[in-house]
């Protein structure tokens, strides 16, 4: 009486426990699992270019070790959709890079997003390199930065799109360090006040060292 009783609390504890393991599981859309792997594939390609590309901080930097990249999980809460909103008056503002350098650069707009019932902003600044080539970047720092990632903060590639309903996809499982992180040869801009994000962004790469 007493094992038979045994077996069958033992048999509910198992089932109940498996039962919880199946709750606690996720379970992904066939868009989303395309989605993730496509994230993952990128990872790797970043790898390899990053071990391998002659023009990789890596390879131009004899005193930088190259070891695989550093990510937070694939996260799907940390991706948005945004109009993009242009700044009335494109101020052009002052920041520093990492080597104490003063750079300007064109505040040009921002993009909206959602997240646990609060209202963010990522800032959207826009600069000219040497070669005359325009380019759109975000950058920001969040709660995880000197922590978990990064202690200057991340970047963000941004594209412009020329039609002004289009809808962005604010992406920060592709958040990115800057080549600074991996390397003291080079200096990269350093995120001002207005580019705080007070919450902590538990997506993208994770600090290199």
């Amino acid at each position: 009486m007493y094992n038979r009783k045994y077996l069958w609390v033992t048999i509910l504890s198992i089932f109940t426990l498996s039962f919880l393991m199946l709750s606690c599981g996720k379970s992904y859309t066939p868009k989303q699992k395309k989605y993730i792997a496509s994230i993952k594939k990128w990872r790797e390609q970043k790898d390899d270019y990053m071990k391998n590309n002659l023009s990789s901080p890596f390879n131009q930097d004899p005193n930088a070790n190259f070891s695989p990249l550093k990510y937070y999980k694939v996260n799907l809460n940390f991706v948005f959709k945004s109009k993009l909103f242009k700044y009335s008056k494109m101020d052009t503002v002052q920041t520093f890079g990492t080597k104490g350098e003063i750079r300007k650069i064109l505040r040009f707009g921002y993009l909206k997003f959602d997240y646990k019932g609060k209202n963010y902003k990522a800032n959207i600044y826009k600069g000219g390199l040497k070669s005359g080539r325009m380019y759109y970047i975000i950058w920001f720092t969040d709660k995880t930065t000197g922590n978990e990632t990064y202690g200057v903060g991340r970047y963000l590639d941004f594209e412009l799109n020329p039609d002004s309903s289009h809808i962005y996809t604010l992406d920060f499982n592709l958040a990115y360090n800057p080549y600074c992180s991996y390397s003291a040869k080079y200096s990269c801009a350093i995120p001002t006040k207005e580019d705080h994000l007070d919450l902590a962004i538990k997506a993208g790469e994770k600090k290199f060292h």
